[in-house]
């Protein structure tokens, strides 16, 4: 009995932790150029309410593009839609300002305008929860929201009148000219409806909402602020509205919902639909019937204390902190882009009815098939990642091209970024055994969009081999992307038994070495007479650089699926590990990148905030020297992440650089999606226990790790002495241990010999 007390005391951790749902803090990444937002959504959730600081410049906008900088000092008001971590702004459809006393008109300065001063002292941030006051209009304003619903509570100071202001004018990228058309009108139950259509990322977005407040109104002001046309002068231009119009259309709108003084808290609630207002109303009806804002925050916790609680992290505070907050914001995207009864708008424009799955939408592919999506084939398989993959089907059905999304908001596509990187999500999905969808009509989406030759100079790549930089600026880029979803194509056709479509790209797989310069070392951009463009300078970035936010030092490395021909290709492992080294220790002269968003967290030439760089750490693996990238997981975990509003040091891109840390925390990461691998590096946390949608748990144990034990002395799996430097799916699947003993010194002979590295297309000499 008494050693039986005796383990039980020694097993208790040394002091309680946090609950996971408290370890949260929204705020990381509010500050430099992180671009997340500290407001209330629930997990995926089609409402993300949060505020919105001063507006900038339209030229500064990149700063702001989650609406939300935490060095700001004054609130604009609370808008409805935003973007977790991209590096575009949109968005910030539908913003309320809670105003007590005089209403101005235009968002200005606070005592101007109707920005209202705040100070952070008063802010409130968990998961589902945003609270602050507002200096200037002595109002608490609090927000919650369920998926398709904004919920807010002001509660105004005595004696005080109390308004709203809502401001159809408001966006995150503003600049004139981007409301296409808006309505707003107030029908005869006193909900308020209305819409907007915008061109901004995604030209001809459509908005609808449903609004209901818990007090009566005792007035309202609608009115069109844009200037009068030329041809109007002399007579109101149709719909110009005054002060009791019930309803009112045009570029400008503003509407005043005054409430006179009222003894309680007001309780607003706002419904999204990318339908109808018909269907905002449907969906209010559906998810928040009541004004109990308190039920709300309740239910929205319950829904992050379930998704928060499939990872059990045992970590240092600070580490811990940055851990579950990564999981918070990578469960923010892609989000729902439906209504209660399944209809969406497609890519098409026009509304269609999901039937069996969840459509979702904000699909930032470029960076979010590294890491992002393939932590959710281990957290979420057969929901969400199916729902992700059965949307990107029926917008393939429903593009006017007949291909894959590329970067969609809201059902519309945007053009952005580079490459089809829908196909290495669909094939992660397919090789790890994930099911739900038409597996047929999936290979032919992939086909189809890899053949589409009008999409980015595709017709070069096939006939060339590569995108030639004289056609195309970002060519060298495309070209060695292009080969990376060709071989995710290869793996699915195999897998079917389409040897046919495999050997095609497979073939087309090796276009990397198209444009690989042996004789440099590096990837260059060339031209369509098949010479190299001169003079080469691989710290050149920006416009024709021939690379997409980077440039050769980034680029010559993503190699993915064919990482030994890399290995071949500059002439062996201590080769490739000299450029990783020159890569990570270069001495940089900032002006290079002066001009380059999205260029931020260097080290060296190694850029952390930026999706080309993030497996770099890893190849170390693939040339026989695991040790070096500990060291070097090291280096980026202790210079790019820390539990503070300049927490994160690019832009988290819709959970991208957030899963980065979660992989790379756990001991290990998806170098190459779709090849079931996953390349081991070093652990960063204690004790990690993922809780598997098959009911089964793998357990990950870091014994002795301390900052003066950076390597790893031994791994097992499962009891058993693990002698390789890669994990497989199915063995994390299976549940168990992975257990790492921590050293001050490196293990050279770990991991090293060519049976032991990950996966490449090229055997190991």
């Amino acid at each position: 009995m008494l050693s039986f007390c005796l383990l039980a005391f020694y097993q208790l951790p040394a002091q309680a932790e946090k609950p996971a749902y408290d370890a949260v803090n929204p705020f990381i990444g509010t500050g430099e150029d992180g671009h997340t937002f500290p407001g209330a959504a629930v997990p995926f959730g089609m409402v993300q309410l949060s505020p919105d600081t001063q507006i900038r410049p339209f030229k500064q906008s990149y700063k702001w593009a989650a609406g939300y900088r935490y060095e700001d000092h004054s609130i604009l008001g609370f808008s409805h839609t935003h973007f977790s971590g991209t590096g575009h702004s949109d968005l910030g459809d539908v913003l309320i300002q809670p105003i007590s006393g005089e209403v101005r008109l235009e968002p200005g300065e606070p005592g101007t305008g109707y920005a209202s001063r705040f100070r952070h002292e008063t802010e409130q941030a968990q998961p589902g929860y945003y609270a602050v006051t507002l200096d200037e209009y002595r109002v608490r304003a609090e927000l919650s929201a369920t998926e398709r619903v904004g919920v807010h509570r002001y509660s105004f100071a005595a004696g005080q009148e109390a308004s709203l202001l809502i401001d159809l004018r408001s966006s995150i990228y503003n600049y004139p000219g981007k409301v296409l058309w808006s309505r707003i009108r107030l029908r005869t139950d006193g909900t308020i409806t209305g819409m907007r259509e915008t061109r901004g990322w995604a030209p001809g977005r459509q908005l609808y909402f449903a609004l209901r407040c818990s007090q009566p109104l005792s007035g309202h002001e609608f009115l069109d602020r844009e200037p009068v046309p030329q041809e109007y002068k002399g007579f109101p231009p149709p719909g110009a509205g005054s002060a009791d119009v019930p309803s009112i259309e045009g570029r400008g709108l503003i509407a005043v919902l005054h409430f006179g003084r009222i003894g309680r808290p007001l309780v607003v609630k706002v419904a999204l639909s990318p339908v109808s207002e018909d269907h905002a109303i449907a969906n209010l009806d559906s998810e928040v019937p009541g004004f109990d804002f308190d039920a709300v925050r309740a239910s929205a916790r319950r829904s992050w204390e379930r998704q928060l609680a499939r990872m059990n992290i045992r970590a240092t505070e600070p580490m811990r902190e940055n851990l579950y907050t990564a999981l918070y914001h990578a469960l923010m995207a892609p989000t729902t882009s439906m209504d209660i009864d399944g209809s969406y708008r497609g890519p098409d424009n026009q509304v269609h009815k999901a039937v069996g799955f969840h459509f979702v939408s904000t699909f930032s592919l470029w960076d979010t098939y590294r890491a992002e999506q393939p932590l959710m084939t281990l957290l979420q398989p057969e929901s969400r990642t199916v729902d992700v993959i059965r949307s990107l089907l029926e917008s393939r059905r429903y593009s006017p091209f007949g291909i894959l999304p590329v970067w969609q908001l809201q059902g519309l596509e945007t053009w952005c970024m580079i490459g089809y990187h829908a196909v290495p999500e669909i094939a992660d999905a397919y090789m790890k055994g994930i099911r739900g969808y038409d597996a047929g009509e999936a290979l032919s989406a992939m086909v189809a969009s890899a053949r589409y030759a009008p999409y980015g100079h595709l017709a070069d790549y096939m006939q060339l081999g590569y995108v030639p930089v004289d056609r195309d600026a970002e060519g060298a880029s495309k070209t060695v992307e292009y080969a990376f979803d060709d071989w995710a194509i290869a793996r699915v056709a195999q897998a079917m038994g389409r040897k046919d479509i495999a050997s095609e790209f497979e073939k087309r797989s090796s276009n990397w070495r198209n444009v690989f310069d042996s004789k440099a070392g590096f990837i260059r951009p060339r031209l369509s007479n098949g010479s190299y463009r001169e003079p080469f300078d691989p710290e050149r970035s920006g416009v024709d650089s021939g690379f997409t936010e980077g440039n050769a030092w980034q680029y010559s490395w993503y190699q993915p699926h064919d990482e030994g021909g890399l290995v071949r290709a500059l002439g062996g492992d201590a080769q490739l590990v000299a450029k990783l080294d020159a890569t990570f220790d270069a001495i940089v002269d900032p002006k290079k990148y002066a001009d380059v968003e999205d260029i931020a967290g260097m080290i060296g030439q190694y850029i952390h905030g930026n999706e080309p760089s993030h497996h770099l750490a890893y190849l170390y693996n693939y040339a026989g020297a695991p040790w070096r990238t500990q060291e070097r997981l090291k280096q980026i975990v202790d210079t790019q992440y820390k539990p503070s509003p300049e927490g994160l040091a690019g832009n988290d891109d819709l959970g991208q650089m957030s899963a980065w840390l979660l992989f790379t925390a756990m001991g290990f990461y998806p170098v190459a999606p779709a090849s079931n691998e996953y390349v081991i590096g070093r652990p960063f946390a204690d004790e990690i226990t993922l809780t598997l949608p098959n009911g089964k748990l793998f357990h990950i144990v870091a014994e002795q790790l301390s900052d003066t034990n950076p390597y790893v002395g031994s791994v097992r799996l499962n009891g058993r002495p693990l002698k390789r430097g890669f994990l497989r799916h199915e063995e994390i699947l299976g549940g168990g241990e992975l257990r790492f003993v921590m050293s001050s010194q490196p293990d050279k002979s770990w991991a090293t010999l060519p049976n032991a590295r990950p996966f490449s297309l090229t055997p190991y000499r």
